[in-house]
């Protein structure tokens, strides 16, 4: 027997089968109708209404009996349970989920406790969402309330890009900074690791950086330019591949617990998924800085402003919609952020809500010389006193 050990680790990598294309939905909607019959399409954007409704009329003419379906929220218990209902007594042997990504995740997790199979269809690039076999539950008000782990990648992904092309570039900027934390977080919370499936996903996370920083701008400018299809794939199909390699051990760290925080207040709302984690990114090279005394960690922080900026992702609170938050309001931030078993608690060292409050609020901060660190860590000692 060999003298090493290797933990055991269930991976649900990727979808049966990936359907990727200017005309994705056309070549792949008769693949629909071999996984159900009867599914219940579910969706929620007006933007999109229009959308939806030609992918319910060509499952229509396939001859299969789709029931539509249509989310008041984000993914939420109040909708699921709802939902739930409807497909049990309309006897819906699978789910097409349509839409973005907190679309995507309520189609995903409807299935998951149908016990049938689920299809997605991303309409944006803004999440990998499409991809992953995990599901984010927020509040009806739209906080972020925990995540769930299904048992399996959906069945089909339809990636179309002529559907893709109809969203905003906005979400398309959203889905390049969520890619983006692939490789700030990962590289952190697992780049030691001698697991070779975790260190292959650490190195595609930072060859999917390195793509996004080179094509992003030009992506977002043209979409006619090939940059753009390598950046929104990278960001819905990529993205959801680096965490299915990883699995769970190739972590999320403190670029997602930011955003989980950040939804809890409600002049957050308005803001996309990725943009709340763009920012989390900043914030952890910021605590990666000053609790964790990594100059190269401030070093990445400065280059990367400028490229969010390019993109107009948010840089400090004010692009948030935070100008006027709150000192109690950031403090409920930082507090969720920090709570038991989040996952800012996977950096390689520990984190306070005090020092948390003092990076969330400086993370845009370009100046870092050693003696404004010694000042920041008089800071932290005062934030942490206050909290």
């Amino acid at each position: 027997m060999p003298q090493f050990n290797i933990l055991n680790s269930s991976h649900c990598i990727a979808p049966a089968t990936v359907i990727r294309g200017e005309h994705a939905w056309q070549e792949g909607m008769h693949l629909v109708g071999s996984i159900c019959r009867k599914p219940i399409m579910v969706g929620r954007s007006n933007a999109t209404s229009l959308l939806r409704k030609n992918i319910f009329n060509d499952l229509e003419r396939l001859e299969l009996r789709p029931i539509s379906a249509e989310l008041d929220h984000d993914c939420c218990e109040v909708d699921l349970q709802r939902l739930h209902s409807i497909a049990l007594s309309k006897r819906c042997d699978g789910v097409v989920a349509a839409g973005g990504g907190k679309v995507l995740d309520a189609g995903k997790l409807l299935a998951h406790r149908l016990g049938v199979p689920c299809i997605t269809v991303p309409l944006s690039a803004s999440t990998c969402a499409g991809w992953t076999a995990l599901a984010n539950v927020y509040s009806p008000e739209g906080a972020f309330h925990h995540d769930e782990v299904l048992n399996s990648c959906p069945e089909l992904i339809i990636f179309d890009h002529g559907f893709v092309r109809q969203a905003p570039a906005r979400t398309l900027a959203s889905g390049i900074a969520d890619a983006l934390a692939k490789w700030y977080e990962a590289s952190i919370s697992s780049g030691s690791s001698s697991d070779g499936l975790i260190q292959q996903a650490v190195q595609m996370a930072r060859v999917l950086r390195d793509q996004l920083l080179i094509d992003g701008p030009t992506a977002l400018r043209n979409q006619d330019d090939p940059a753009w299809a390598r950046v929104a794939e990278a960001c819905a199909l990529t993205a959801g591949l680096v965490g299915g390699i990883g699995g769970a051990r190739c972590r999320t760290v403190a670029a997602h617990a930011v955003h989980n925080g950040l939804t809890q207040l409600q002049g957050c709302h308005q803001m996309l998924h990725g943009e709340k984690v763009g920012y989390g990114i900043l914030v952890q090279l910021r605590l990666e800085e000053i609790i964790g005394g990594h100059q190269l960690a401030g070093q990445a922080r400065r280059q990367l402003l400028p490229f969010l900026k390019e993109l107009d992702l948010p840089i400090n609170l004010e692009d948030l919609g935070l100008a006027k938050a709150s000192l109690a309001e950031l403090q409920e931030v930082c507090r969720f952020a920090c709570r038991e078993g989040s996952d800012i608690h996977h950096l390689p060292f520990p984190v306070s809500a005090g020092g948390l409050l003092e990076a969330l609020v400086a993370a845009g901060d370009i100046g870092s010389t050693s003696s404004e660190r010694s000042q920041n860590r008089q800071k932290h000692n005062d934030l942490s006193e206050i909290i």
